[in-house]
């Protein structure tokens, strides 16, 4: 069985990743509103009614700005740990449901694993979703790629994987330096060149698409991180989420 994936939105405007099967599907955050995201899966061709749970990384206003409106119009349950829900999503306590890190989480035919990652979040997690068969990662808003992050990449048939900001732009760039301290720093995000590190030593073998995404507006150029993937990407697939439109859908096999 194949995992359709898309990205409905990817950037510091808004994320929202969809993952699911012919019966069962989840979202990755809704960080767009719900009419924008009720279009994209539309465009798409994906319905809404094979939702099954929404999965909330963090509570930073890019990755929940529609969780609340888009979960309570559609009853949808809403994944969030305490830490998170504290400065998150409000109108959403009757749909919460809590996950603990590293606890597959079955949601119809599908398996979502959260895990912790480094962010300057209250709770951040980053997820795996596999139908036993193939497995689809969400890397983004990291600080570092850490050992978890390393290990959890490894199992991926397929992967969102934030590739944010290029050094030198942002070095030369007209970002506040403690702006450029906390992108470049521990608990901000993954530049390209660690990103791609990432990519080169720890991807499982078999992986057949990578998805970059959350890519800065003033400190990236999509074209310039979509060749230096490529380069590097053997018989992998590498496509560049877009940051004001959907990306795919796409087919992801074992």
């Amino acid at each position: 069985m194949a995992l359709t994936i898309a990205s409905l939105n990817s950037g510091s405007n808004g994320n929202c990743f969809y993952i699911g099967n012919d019966k069962d599907a989840v979202l990755i955050d809704v960080g767009i509103s719900c009419p924008q995201t009720e279009n994209r899966l539309r465009q798409l061709d994906l319905s809404i009614k094979k939702l099954r749970a929404i999965f909330v990384s963090h509570e930073h206003k890019d990755h929940v700005k529609g969780v609340s409106t888009f979960a309570n119009k559609y009853s949808i349950p809403v994944y969030i740990t305490p830490g998170t829900a504290t400065g998150g999503p409000r109108l959403i306590r009757h749909l919460s449901r809590p996950f603990v890190a590293k606890d597959g989480v079955e949601i119809g035919s599908l398996t979502v694993t959260g895990f912790k990652t480094q962010h300057d979040a209250s709770d951040p997690h980053n997820f795996i979703v596999s139908d036993r068969q193939v497995t689809v990662g969400v890397f983004t808003d990291i600080g570092i790629a850490c050992q978890q992050v390393q290990d959890y990449f490894k199992q991926c048939n397929a992967a969102f994987l934030e590739s944010n900001y290029d050094e030198l732009m942002l070095q030369n760039g007209d970002y506040s330096i403690p702006l450029k301290e906390r992108i470049g720093g521990n608990n901000g995000h993954l530049s390209n060149s660690q990103a791609l590190e990432l990519f080169k030593l720890h991807r499982f073998p078999a992986m057949s698409l990578l998805l970059l995404c959350h890519l800065s507006a003033k400190n990236n150029d999509p074209l310039l991180v979509e060749q230096l993937f490529k380069e590097n990407a053997g018989n992998c697939q590498v496509v560049t989420c877009s940051r004001n439109e959907p990306t795919g859908p796409f087919n992801i096999y074992s």
